[in-house]
């Protein structure tokens, strides 16, 4: 039995389309589909998953044939610099495999164990990421100060260049893609996957210009600009890892509670609102909230505007999965509503 003062979380709370009575009710379903079933629920979720997947393999076709092609290069020109980079793209495409992990096992259905799901799988392929970019830094580094002390020669140079501008393009096209998806779905971590890539992209620039130093005798451009591009990775770095901290830390934008409490407070029946609790889980958001209805409402008339309240989020924010509305009972004159919301949790 639940209790009259909460709005059902997510699927089957009551208000399905599916079943509405009559040709009308059907027509509105098909004209403005937007069920909230358990199985549409699930489609969502696996359409997400299996466009960030596909995003993935995309990303890993691109940079393992950018790899291979500046490979070719390194092999007939003996560019330590530009072997650097084709290894820090290889790197870079087998990041998709944890990622694309994480999404395999996020699509699993809550347990009574993991009673949430998987979808925190994607976090933890988000530090791993973060990882791979602060060994990205390290390696960048140890190789410019490596060359300004102990130089080589460079031969091939325009070979170098086209393959420089080859893994920029690259990792520039791959960054954005990733990007792209990652904030459509929701998804922290292929969004830092796709720092990551614009980080190496960053680094085969670096290859570029330090061949054009070496082709007009300046031996120690390549290192100095290798150590100025490790700056900028250590930059990303940061990015990438407090967008990953916020969401393991249950993070979220601000501007969504905005969009909660004005939707609850636009509802039909709610006089005001308590507190809002919101958290990703994977690619999804879930919802915990107060309102507070009239005094003199029945238990059914409070749980309906609960229910209302529920509906409105769910249309309101499209990456919300569930949400959870408490319904508390104005406050009389002179009674303390917030030691009266203490008394109820």
């Amino acid at each position: 039995m639940s209790d009259p003062h909460l709005g059902p979380a997510g699927p089957g709370h009551g208000h399905d389309h599916a079943r509405r009575p009559g040709v009308t009710g059907q027509l509105r379903h098909w004209l403005r589909p937007h069920s909230h079933d358990a199985a549409d629920k699930v489609d969502a979720a696996m359409e997400a998953s299996a466009e960030g997947i596909r995003a993935l393999w995309i990303s890993l076709a691109v940079l393992g044939g950018t790899a291979v092609l500046q490979a070719a290069v390194v092999a007939v020109s003996g560019s330590v610099a530009l072997l650097g980079d084709t290894l820090h793209n290889a790197a870079d495409a087998l990041t998709a495999v944890p990622l694309g992990i994480a999404f395999v096992v996020g699509r699993r259905p809550p347990t009574r164990r993991y009673t949430y799901g998987y979808g925190r799988a994607e976090d933890l392929a988000g530090v791993a990421i973060v990882v791979v970019i602060a060994a990205s830094s390290v390696l960048a580094g140890y190789a410019a100060i490596t060359r300004l002390t102990h130089p080589r020669p460079v031969t091939n140079l325009i070979a170098v260049a086209v393959a420089a501008l080859a893994g920029f393009a690259g990792n520039e096209l791959v960054a954005r893609y990733r990007i792209r998806v990652g904030r459509k779905i929701g998804s922290a971590a292929l969004v830092a996957d796709g720092l990551h890539a614009r980080t190496d992209g960053f680094t085969s620039l670096a290859v570029l210009l330090g061949a054009g130093g070496v082709a007009v005798g300046w031996d120690w451009a390549d290192p100095v600009v290798g150590l100025l591009i490790t700056v900028a990775i250590l930059a990303v770095l940061r990015q990438a890892g407090r967008e990953i901290y916020r969401r393991l830390m249950d993070a979220v934008d601000p501007a969504l509670v905005d969009q909660v409490e004005q939707t609850l407070a636009a509802t039909p029946g709610v006089l005001g609102v308590g507190q809002v609790r919101l958290r990703w889980i994977g690619h999804h958001l879930r919802a915990e909230c107060e309102v507070i209805v009239d005094a003199g409402a029945s238990a059914v008339q409070a749980h309906q505007v609960a229910v209302d309240a529920e509906h409105h989020l769910l249309h309101a924010l499209p990456r919300l999965a569930a949400a959870l509305v408490h319904a508390d009972p104005q406050a009389q004159e002179g009674t303390d509503h917030h030691a009266l919301l203490a008394s109820h949790r």
